[in-house]
């Protein structure tokens, strides 16, 4: 089968389409032939090497496909079940992949392979954010950046929905409009605007409890001054870089905040959690209330290309690659 690979960290050059044999899926495996892969920042993370990976490897969290075998023991796929899942084994990239069937989740009728794909790590990123890291009541105001990318556009209808008033940042003035039509009420450009000005204006000088950043360094002290006395700061990528450290009185100093830096895997540890996860995904969207927005769609010889507008923060919504 072809699979994307790469041999030294890097950018995305690195990246190349090879020949390579898929083994039987072993003991609690499901072998998977992938009809849509997802494309995510922790993809730049794996091929950058901030995140490191025992090289050579493939690359990839995240598909949708077609159950094509089934290893011993497993009780709960049958072959040609609809699965999805995004929290590996490394190399979703590829025209198919073996993965554990406790890490395997069922597509429902309603949700597609293309936009399982494109949902399954951002959707539940976003679910865990907003109904489990920092619970969002109705009125509260919250500040969501990189509001029009793949997370953000999640979470910011999800919230709406929850009855949350949504402030949104974005890295130009191109994305506004997508941000506003996906729940934010009001958007903010971070590279041209007095986003912390701005968003105390919009709170009446209270600022709001809790930022949600992506962002890292370039946002982690502005998104400080922005909380209330009490406020959480919950930090869940670095697409600007790793934050610098800091002296943990900064916390009080700035009004007793709190800082999480969550990730999606502590909360979906378990087959139970994992399709809980999943299943209050689905249900959101099959309500209407959220929808995935897939604008970026590439082949898989075209790993590199879907990178390149990654990295350079051109996209919007969600990106997939078709094998």
């Amino acid at each position: 089968m072809k699979a994307v690979r790469f041999s030294k960290t890097g950018g995305p050059e690195v990246l190349t389409l090879e020949d390579v044999t898929l083994a039987p899926p072993a003991r609690g495996q499901v072998q998977l032939r992938h009809t849509a892969i997802g494309v995510n920042f922790i993809d730049i993370y794996h091929r950058s090497g901030l995140y490191p990976l025992k090289l050579p490897s493939g690359l990839g969290l995240e598909a949708a496909g077609i159950v094509q075998a089934v290893g011993e023991g497993v009780t709960n796929f049958k072959l040609g079940d609809r699965v999805g899942y995004c929290t590996g084994p490394i190399g979703a990239y590829a025209e198919a992949n073996n993965i554990g069937a406790d890490r395997a989740v069922k597509l429902p009728d309603g949700i597609s392979d293309e936009t399982a794909a494109a949902c399954l790590l951002k959707g539940m990123t976003a679910q865990y954010l907003l109904r489990r890291t920092f619970v969002v009541e109705p009125g509260q105001t919250i500040l969501l950046h990189s509001a029009a990318g793949g997370v953000g556009l999640i979470a910011a209808q999800w919230a709406k929905h929850l009855g949350a008033r949504v402030i949104g940042t974005v890295g130009s003035d191109d994305k506004i409009e997508l941000a506003k039509a996906h729940g934010c009420e009001h958007v903010l450009n971070l590279a041209k605007d007095d986003w912390v000005a701005r968003l105390r204006e919009f709170t009446n000088g209270q600022g709001v409890p809790v930022v949600y950043d992506s962002i890292g360094k370039d946002s982690f002290s502005g998104s400080l001054d922005c909380l209330a006395v009490r406020g959480m700061m919950v930090s869940f990528g670095n697409s600007s870089g790793p934050v610098p450290a800091f002296e943990p009185g900064l916390l009080s100093a700035k009004g007793s905040l709190y800082l999480t830096r969550p990730t999606l895997f502590h909360y979906i540890r378990t087959s139970k959690e994992l399709q809980e996860t999943a299943d209050d995904l689905f249900t959101v969207i099959d309500s209407g209330h959220v929808k995935i927005a897939i604008n970026q769609r590439f082949a898989l010889k075209d790993a590199r290309l879907a990178h390149e507008a990654l990295h350079s923060r051109k996209t919007t919504g969600a990106t997939i690659l078709i094998p």
